[in-house]
């Protein structure tokens, strides 16, 4: 549909985990680069809500989305001076997701589609990730793209906007999961990825050395002995000494994010040698996904870009 106008209004709708988010943009192909301006953008976020169980709550999440995806609509109208006539077509996140969410967003889509007439397109969100670099800068295809999220991590080469080809992933958990379970247990709160970082600051990132799963010559990924590994350490350190001190919060937090850091060094060395033995055209990479946010991870990752003569983009934390 795109590709048969000169340019088009389009509403984006997101529910598939822990933020209700309805965004307007106007959109415009031009020589293979897709050219996007934000017109407006609601989010609201439901960290309050899943904050005392440590994690989301599918059904709490769902329920929440149902409340307030419909004032999230009328503001993001109103924010961005669009008027439902001028919108030329509906996006809904269709998944990957909790069914819970999907459904609340789907269902509203749907109603809108069906009263206004306009056409809709389901979208699978971790695709929705993978274009948000065009967001804010010119980028032309081929990229390479790392999407770390809370509920995702791959390595993916963006051919054009509807051919991406998956290099590698995680073959358990994701890493933003692994930032809120170590959150947890170390009793620090959630969500866990900016309180990790955050208490990283002050800490020994050379106190633990946590193990580095799968630094095979794969693009694939895995943290779940990560995690373990940090979680016995945590409890190690509670029977010896009865609980856990201040800086032992800080070391343990600190020398996490560095392993981390290294798994995603280690990883994109791979995936820019599969890309360059592979791919023709300009050698950019930039990273999506809410552990992109994360100062250290992105830093280490940028000189890893450098270092390899690959151009480095990433995208502000509300696009993440």
């Amino acid at each position: 549909y795109i590709t048969m106008h000169k340019s088009i209004i389009a509403l984006g709708v997101e529910s598939s985990c822990d933020e209700t988010s309805i965004g307007i943009i106007k959109a415009a192909f031009k020589d293979d680069v897709l050219f996007t301006e934000k017109l407006g953008l609601v989010t609201e976020n439901q960290e309050k809500l899943h904050k005392d169980f440590g994690g989301v709550v599918p059904e709490i999440a769902a329920r929440a989305h149902s409340e307030k995806i419909d004032t999230c609509f009328y503001r993001v109208l109103k924010e961005s001076g669009i008027k439902i006539d001028d919108i030329d077509i509906i996006c809904v996140t269709n998944g990957p997701g909790l069914i819970g969410g999907l459904i609340s967003g789907i269902n509203f889509a749907k109603g809108l589609a069906f009263t206004t007439g306009k056409p809709i397109i389901g979208v699978n969100h971790l695709v929705g990730h993978a274009l948000t670099p065009h967001m804010t800068d010119d980028l032309r295809y081929p990229y390479l793209l790392l999407l770390a999220s809370g509920g995702h991590c791959q390595y993916l080469a963006v051919l054009k906007a509807n051919e991406i080809k998956r290099l590698g992933t995680t073959i358990d958990d994701a890493p933003g999961e692994c930032f809120d379970k170590i959150a947890t247990f170390l009793g620090i709160g959630y969500p866990g990825g900016p309180l990790v970082e955050l208490k990283s600051k002050n800490g020994d990132e050379n106190r633990f050395p946590f193990p580095k799963p799968l630094t095979d010559n794969t693009c694939n990924m895995s943290f779940s002995g990560l995690k373990t590994a940090v979680k016995r350490e945590t409890e190690k350190l509670i029977d010896n000494q009865g609980g856990l001190y201040h800086g032992d919060v800080e070391d343990i937090c600190a020398s996490f994010q560095k392993t981390t850091s290294e798994i995603f060094k280690y990883k994109t060395m791979n995936a820019i040698k599969f890309f360059n033995n592979n791919f023709k055209g300009d050698k950019n990479l930039a990273i999506v996904g809410g552990v992109a946010a994360n100062k250290k991870i992105r830093h280490e990752l940028q000189e890893v870009a450098f270092q390899n003569d690959f151009g480095f983009l990433t995208v502000p934390a509300q696009y993440c």
